[in-house]
C-alpha cells in the first residue's frame, strides 16, 4: 500500500503520531509481519490533475487467504476514510518468505 501524507488533504499532513496510531490498528488485522518506509511518488487524480506527494509504502506480509484479503481492503477503507483521501495504491505481488 501506499499511503499519502502530504499536505493537500483536508486534515493537513499526517503526523508521525498520527501514522502510529494507524500502525497500532494494522497490527492486529495482519499480524505476520510488515515494513515501512518514506516514499514520493505522483498519481492522477479523479480530476485527471497529476499530484506530487510525500507518502508512505506499507509493506504487509500475509497469506493467499480470503481472510487476509478481506483485512488488507479494511485497512485501506481505513486509510482513506480516517485521513480523507481518494485513493490508496493496493500492489498485490507473490513472495516466498521466511522469518
Amino acid at each position: 500500500m501506499i499511503c499519502s501524507t502530504s499536505e493537500r488533504r483536508p486534515g493537513g499532513v499526517v503526523t508521525a503520531a498520527q501514522w502510529s496510531d494507524f500502525l497500532g490498528t494494522v497490527d492486529p488485522k495482519i499480524s505476520e509481519g510488515l515494513s515501512v518506509w518514506p516514499t514520493s511518488g505522483q498519481w492522477r487524480s479523479a480530476t485527471g490533475a497529476i499530484t506530487r506527494e510525500a507518502s508512505r509504502v506499507l509493506n504487509l506480509v500475509h497469506p493467499e487467504t480470503e481472510a487476509a484479503d478481506s483485512a488488507v481492503r479494511a485497512i485501506v477503507t481505513a486509510y482513506k476514510s480516517q485521513f480523507q483521501q481518494e485513493a490508496v495504491l493496493r500492489v498485490r505481488g507473490s513472495a516466498c518468505v521466511s522469518f
